[in-house]
């Protein structure tokens, strides 16, 4: 054998070497990025974990695939096996109270009802783990929902805990550690989102209501009557209006009773209405030669000025605006408000787009507002754009619903009508059985009370004004 290929052998086999090192190196990597999955459950959750709830920021979660899809397999298996949704959400109402009868306090709503909105939030939150952008909307409204309970870590360990034991003792085996490991970070993800939003949007809450304090010469927390009479005095100090007939008409009181007719002459009321909802309001109706002081009157002034004065259903909103505002902490009578308010856009013949209405309430808020700033630009911004999602979300739906409402009440026999008033009756008393207490009434006058609640839902839907 020459040199040469003696040589050339050598350098082969330590080739061979360094590929065979390189291999392990390899082999090594790939063993050690399985140990890191399997330690972490299978999910890169990022700044969330299963152990600790961070509640000092408020981003997506981001969860692996393969840990979120068991979480939500382990989900839709433990609902299919209980005998309904009703019956999982007591099972899982009884674990949270049982591991902490304290926090029953905080939950003055009937147990039923209380355990159907358990179930429904958990089941929006873990259909939409797998899209991180869903999932912080939903929790984000989840937790502008529960400003009112003072959410706090230990607690969302509390609720955490029971949730996941419950979960162990019901599904068994299948509730592996990636399975245990990706509900801890979930609902330590929705724990501490709860809480970031109730301090970050105390501020928020705080800032608007002395800013609308300030759009309405009101004091925080304050007697509105005082607050319109506050109003009164500013106003007549800089007119000095002799003619007592116009004092009151401009006064707050006949505005309030009238909202927006007082700024339309002697027009009749019909006429005001069909004017309102065919949208043919005229420029004229807006002109009001007196500087506005408070926000009606403001709004209606930059209305005009920025050529939306013949959009009738602004109206609608100004007249809703001031209980929106007033309860924007209470998230249910806020969703109250905004479903009702939904009612009396769909009866407005005409294009509705609602971001007209917020440039013209800002710029209505800057003129009032004298210390102004980003802050507030910000909170009330965030407010309109809550107040938007809900009032688009139901956009058409009213008309649908109302016909297939008079479709169904108009197919129904005596037998049927007598059918449904036994059971409102029997499911009201077992969501609310102090209500027992209340209906103590013959059996024929409880039946005339059905009828009544039965007509008024359809007259929500025809005449939502009136109602």
């Amino acid at each position: 054998m020459s040199v040469e290929e003696s040589g050339s052998e050598l350098d082969m086999e330590e080739q061979d070497e360094e590929q065979q090192i390189d291999y392990e190196e390899d082999e090594e990597e790939s063993s050690s990025e399985e140990e890191d999955e399997d330690s972490t459950g299978g999910f890169s959750a990022g700044i969330y974990g299963p152990t600790e709830v961070n509640d000092t920021v408020f981003e997506e979660l981001h969860m692996g695939p393969d840990c979120a899809e068991e979480v939500r397999e382990l989900w839709s298996c433990f609902l299919l096996g209980a005998e309904s949704r009703e019956v999982a959400g007591e099972a899982i109402y009884a674990a949270l109270f049982d591991a902490a009868p304290s926090l029953q306090s905080l939950f003055k709503t009937p147990r039923a009802v209380m355990a159907m909105r358990f179930m429904n939030g958990l089941n929006q939150i873990i259909c939409s783990v797998t899209d991180p952008k869903a999932l912080k909307v939903i929790v984000e409204t989840l937790g502008f929902q529960h400003l009112d309970l003072e959410v706090t870590v230990p607690r969302v360990v509390i609720f955490r805990d029971a949730i996941v034991d419950l979960l162990s003792v019901e599904m068994g085996d299948r509730f592996t550690k990636r399975a245990r490991d990706g509900f801890s970070t979930l609902l330590n993800y929705v724990g501490g989102a709860y809480i970031y939003v109730r301090v970050k949007f105390s501020e928020r809450l705080k800032i608007i209501a002395t800013s609308w304090a300030t759009a309405n010469n009101k004091q925080v927390g304050g007697n509105d009557e005082a607050g319109e009479n506050k109003d009164l005095e500013d106003g007549n100090s800089g007119e000095r209006e002799d003619d007592a007939h116009a004092a009151a008409a401009n006064s707050p009181k006949s505005q309030k009773s009238r909202g927006w007719s007082s700024f339309r002459g002697s027009k009749p009321k019909a006429a005001q209405e069909s004017a309102l909802l065919s949208g043919k309001e005229t420029v004229s109706d807006f002109r009001n030669t007196a500087v506005p002081k408070t926000f009606p009157g403001m709004f209606m002034f930059n209305a005009a000025v920025m050529g939306f004065s013949g959009q009738g259903w602004m109206n609608e909103i100004l007249a809703s605006w001031d209980t929106v505002v007033s309860n924007v902490s209470n998230s249910y009578r806020l969703q109250e408000e905004c479903d009702v308010l939904s009612l009396r856009l769909s009866k407005y013949r005409g294009n509705i787009n609602l971001s007209q209405y917020k440039a013209v309430m800002l710029a209505s808020l800057r003129s009032l507002c004298k210390d102004w700033g980003t802050a507030h630009e910000v909170a009330w911004s965030w407010l309109w754009e809550n107040v938007e999602r809900m009032l688009k979300a139901l956009m058409g739906k009213p008309a649908v619903q109302e016909a297939a409402l008079v479709k169904m009440m108009s197919s129904l026999d005596s037998s049927a009508q007598d059918t449904i008033r036994r059971e409102v009756y029997s499911k009201f008393f077992a969501l609310a059985p102090a209500g027992q207490d209340f209906f103590k009434q013959s059996t024929t006058r409880l039946h005339f009370i059905a009828d009544k609640l039965v007509a008024m839902t359809l007259d929500m839907y025809k005449e939502p004004k009136r109602m």
